[in-house]
């Protein structure tokens, strides 16, 4: 049986996911481009903003394991569209977690991920924001400072 190249890439961003939510940043990190990097993450909050280097993704991935140390992703769809050389990925999530305070954090969301031969190079990540900036404040109230952090952009 052969596999398809849309399947190879959905099974590539499910694990990413997956990756995402064990704080394996160096498997999520392995996979993203070295230049001409996007990566935007919708709201005015510390998880919020624009950044364009591995460093500062990786900053970021930190920063989301502080701040939802627990954070689970049930991914329910992928879809996959175009060739190696330009391939658009829409992957459809619900991020689950419980705040410190005892509240449940749930946030349905998407990511549309721009791929090249195998190498993610620009992520969009659509969200409930007023999710993210209630959550955040409750885990800043909690005492994780960092909550509350500027954005980390460049």
């Amino acid at each position: 049986m052969q596999v398809s190249y849309e399947s190879i890439v959905s099974k590539k961003v499910r694990a990413t996911f997956l990756a995402v939510q064990n704080h394996d940043y160096d498997q999520v990190l392995a996979g993203i481009s070295d230049s001409n990097l996007t990566h935007h993450f919708a709201g005015n909050n510390a998880l919020g903003g624009t950044r364009h280097d591995k460093q500062a993704l990786r900053r970021w991935f930190n920063r989301v394991g502080t701040v939802l140390p627990d954070l689970k992703f049930d991914v329910t769809d992928v879809l996959v569209k175009g060739p190696p050389w330009n391939t658009t990925v829409v992957a459809r999530w619900v991020a689950t977690t419980t705040l410190l305070n005892g509240d449940d954090y749930v946030n349905p969301g998407c990511h549309v991920i721009g791929i090249k031969w195998g190498t993610a190079h620009s992520f969009d990540v659509y969200e409930d924001t007023q999710v993210v900036t209630a959550g955040l404040l409750k885990q800043a109230q909690a005492g994780i400072a960092e909550a509350m952090a500027p954005m980390i952009e460049s």
